[in-house]
């Protein structure tokens, strides 16, 4: 029961999240008369606000989860989510969103949190199909929410004008987040025994505990520059969907969906690559995904057509899913259970950072400079990434390799 409703959670965080945040630029271009810059700049800064309070909490919530279990650190994060997505949706400006999205990040991580607890009571041979079904439920949900969103927005939009398109659909994330915060409260179970403060053991005596320290600090770094890959296409999706249209039509629409490919792509092929990681080990999985999704984003910056990039990024999906769950796999199968909250909070902490750097970088030369500058860059990012991956890894045991 719990792993269900654990995934559920995941699924319900990610289509939550997907539902409101590819449009975040279109609802703050409808609270005031802002120019492209600030747009861009305010759309970027509501992205990373809620991943800078995650790298600055993190580290102490993951000491908390060690010590207190994995679940309340669940129940936190959605039953703070719920509050601050509604609040969120009564914004009158850019600034309101901006604050509301920081304080939601400084109580977040039901992902994290419910992918470490689920981590923690499988068996490692079946880590690889656990990670990646956990990373499915959250994919699942991006794939849902941007065609639901888009739709709702639409919608709403038609129905009341101006910006109450963008404002319901935060209600009823907050509406769906409070369901989260009630079955995970009654319907997880965790077998776990309380760390007191006293015999938990200092990060550094952890670290140099681990089977391969390097090998832990590449997975973070991993983790960081793929979440930043990510999250600099998403905050200006919409617009560089918006400048592909200028005869009009239903942006919101094409957006969600172009928004929604990748999860579709991840969702399709999140299992048979979780097998794969299994049978074949997780590292040369992630370097397979590093490469294909670096030379994907080639085509993504040279093409006009929305619905060719709808395509690019469907397939970007299928490389995501080997790129991410192989990372946490990787930590997985070299963390003792006593340390899986504190070393998978410092991986939401590298996580926190990616995203922030992505969504800034994202924002801000698109900004300066144009939407296609942003793939390149992003796609010269990763191969950086698979370059370290192969220096760095390099020798690991087979169970990982």
């Amino acid at each position: 029961m719990a792993f269900y409703t654990l995934w559920l959670g995941c699924f319900i965080t990610g289509m939550g999240y997907s539902m409101t945040m590819p449009f975040i630029s279109l609802f703050i271009s409808d609270l005031g008369n802002y120019s492209k810059l600030q747009i861009n700049l305010y759309s970027g800064l509501a992205f990373a606000m809620t991943f800078i309070a995650q790298a600055i909490v993190s580290p102490y919530l993951g000491s908390l989860a060690d010590r207190k279990g994995r679940k309340l650190m669940c129940m936190r994060a959605s039953g703070v989510m719920a509050l601050t997505i509604t609040l969120t949706g009564f914004a009158p400006n850019a600034i309101y969103i901006i604050v509301m999205r920081f304080i939601q990040g400084s109580f977040s991580g039901y992902i994290n949190n419910a992918t470490a607890l689920m981590a923690s009571e499988t068996p490692h041979e079946r880590s690889g199909w656990v990670m990646s079904q956990m990373m499915t439920a959250g994919t699942a949900g991006n794939l849902v929410g941007p065609l639901l969103g888009g739709a709702l927005s639409s919608f709403f939009g038609n129905m009341f004008g101006g910006a109450w398109g963008y404002r319901i659909p935060f209600f009823i994330t907050g509406v769906l987040m409070f369901i989260v915060f009630l079955g995970t409260t009654f319907l997880v179970h965790e077998d776990f025994t309380p760390i007191s403060r006293e015999k938990m053991k200092p990060m550094g005596e952890i670290m140099k505990s681990l089977p391969s320290v390097k090998l832990i600090v590449v997975m973070f770094i991993t983790t960081m520059l793929v979440q930043s890959s990510t999250m600099s296409i998403d905050p200006i999706v919409s617009l560089y969907v918006k400048s592909m249209m200028p005869h009009g039509g239903d942006v919101a629409f094409v957006a969600g969906v172009v928004a929604a490919t990748p999860g579709l792509g991840t969702l399709i092929a999140a299992s048979r690559i979780g097998h794969k990681m299994d049978e074949v080990g997780p590292l040369r999985v992630l370097r397979i995904g590093l490469v294909v999704g670096a030379a994907l984003f080639v085509p993504m910056a040279l093409t006009n057509s929305p619905w060719v990039l709808a395509g690019l990024r469907f397939l970007l999906g299928i490389a995501s899913a080997g790129m991410l769950p192989a990372a946490q796999t990787v930590l997985t199968l070299n963390t003792p259970s006593e340390s899986f909250g504190r070393i998978f909070s410092y991986n939401q902490s590298f996580q926190a950072v990616g995203a922030v750097l992505g969504s800034l970088m994202g924002s801000t030369i698109s900004g300066f400079s144009n939407y296609a500058t942003v793939f390149w860059l992003t796609g010269f990012t990763l191969l950086i990434n698979f370059v370290l991956v192969l220096i760095f890894a390099w020798g690991i045991s087979y169970r990982n390799r």
